[in-house]
């Protein structure tokens, strides 16, 4: 489970060092969210709000393919929105606040399109959260985000964290706040339902998850792993002895999963489209 604490604090800190390799383990799934975002966009679409905006990545590309558009990205790590603000110095189209999203966004209502990559399975009540980003949309209005699939689907994160414990976690699926929250679409597509949005069917999507990659991709890799992700708390939990076994086990892990010049895990996300399900009037049907 991951708190708001921890996004404030040192979670958001680590990713906010991190935001490059981040970016990079999302390259192959980025092009199919954008797109996806684009096709939600319409020539009305004015005000479009990034929920968990991270290190700003999908802002930044939101707010050049939509240059009518004004892109407010929100996050709660104050350190992850000055990285985001450093990055967007070249647009004017796009600014970003360090605040909780669900609390903040009727200030910015109303919202003409939601986008999030990965920034919405932190939720401690997500009916509430989407309920509350429902009320500040506009008259159909849409959200398009990302989410991770199931967790056995998702390589990084089984593989690793089998090789730094004696005892996995269970890789079935759990909806408390965390990376696999949303994992499960019958389960999503229902919160939605009961928070005021109308669901497509989700698109699948498989892309490779690098890890590591440079001069020498294993190391990379497991530098990038220790700091973030599942595998990284056990690491930093554990004694010297044990983090040097870990660490070991860690590094074939990744040298199992070296192709060429990179290290990369099979990885799968789910990416959703919804519309608001209000009339003109602002009513539910």
């Amino acid at each position: 489970m991951t708190s708001d604490r921890d996004w404030t604090g040192r979670v958001g800190d680590i990713w906010a060092t991190e935001w490059r390799r981040t970016d990079r383990s999302f390259e192959g799934l980025a092009p199919v969210l954008n797109a996806a975002i684009l096709a939600a966009a319409g020539p009305q679409t004015r005000t479009i709000v990034d929920i968990g905006c991270g290190a700003g990545a999908t802002s930044l590309a939101s707010a050049e393919a939509l240059p009518d558009g004004q892109v407010i990205g929100i996050d709660l790590s104050p350190k992850l929105i000055a990285v985001a603000n450093h990055r967007a110095g070249h647009l004017t189209n796009v600014a970003f606040h360090c605040a909780d999203v669900a609390a903040s966004v009727e200030t910015h209502a109303p919202i003409d399109l939601y986008v999030s990559r990965h920034g919405v399975m932190f939720f401690a009540d997500p009916v509430a959260a989407f309920g509350r980003l429902a009320n500040a949309a506009a008259p159909g209005a849409r959200i398009v985000f990302s989410c991770f699939a199931e967790r056995s689907a998702n390589r990084w994160a089984v593989e690793t964290v089998a090789s730094v414990d004696v005892a996995p976690e269970a890789t079935g699926g759990t909806i408390a706040p965390g990376p696999f929250a949303f994992a499960d679409p019958a389960y999503v597509a229902e919160m939605l339902k009961q928070a005021g949005w109308r669901a497509t069917t989700p698109q699948r999507v498989e892309f490779a998850y690098r890890a590591g990659g440079g001069a020498d991709p294993v190391a990379d890799a497991v530098d990038y792993l220790s700091r973030i992700g599942p595998a990284a708390s056990r690491i930093r939990d554990s004694h010297d002895a044990e983090r040097e076994q870990a660490l070991a086990r860690l590094t074939s892990a990744c040298v199992d999963r070296l192709a060429g010049d990179a290290v990369e895990f099979p990885a799968a996300a789910w990416i959703w489209t919804a519309h608001a399900a209000r009339d003109s009037q602002g009513s539910l049907p």
